[in-house]
């Protein structure tokens, strides 16, 4: 079994610049080019976490709360939440930038899933997640239901049988 690794050896931030060929007709971001950028935000926090090749699995809603306009500059920063036998949940949050004015908003945040493969593209075992921040305790601890319900809703799980998910809903 792997050793486990401080959720922060995940961190992974990135920056890019929103640029014409980016944009929609209203000179906003286009929404796929964002999750392109997030997965692979993600996807580089998962490699940080596992030092594994990675696929996504499943990204949950994510909702564009503030327009990225053209020439802000969007940050993105990822982290490794908890780790499951070959799954690693990621927490993503995503800033817009106006440099110029000054003024930087949240815009975006949701929770990623990727799968750790060996070179056959089979699973394979990652490390578990040592959280240390009392943010880190909460999203580690909350990961558990997300990814019960994210197994709900595929179908992969019966919703008798996630406990976790239950016990919080109260049903």
């Amino acid at each position: 079994m792997p050793q486990p690794k401080h959720a922060r050896e995940s961190i992974t931030v990135m920056t890019e610049m929103v640029l014409p060929n980016d944009t929609n007709t209203l000179n906003n971001l286009m929404g796929g080019r964002l999750l392109h950028f997030m997965d692979i935000a993600a996807a580089i926090a998962a490699q940080k976490h596992s030092n594994r090749l990675v696929v996504t699995a499943s990204v949950d809603n994510v909702s564009f709360s503030e327009p990225i306009r053209l020439g802000n500059i969007v940050t993105m920063k990822a982290q490794v939440t908890r780790a499951f036998s070959s799954s690693m949940e990621i927490f993503i949050e995503v800033w817009a930038e106006d440099i110029p004015a000054g003024h930087r908003v949240s815009t975006n945040s949701a929770y990623y899933t990727f799968v750790a493969v060996d070179q056959s593209g089979r699973p394979i075992e990652v490390p578990a997640v040592i959280p240390e921040t009392d943010e880190e305790k909460d999203r580690y601890a909350s990961a558990l239901r997300r990814r019960q319900l994210r197994l709900v809703l595929a179908g992969r799980m019966n919703a008798q049988d996630a406990t976790e998910l239950r016990d919080y809903l109260k049903v």
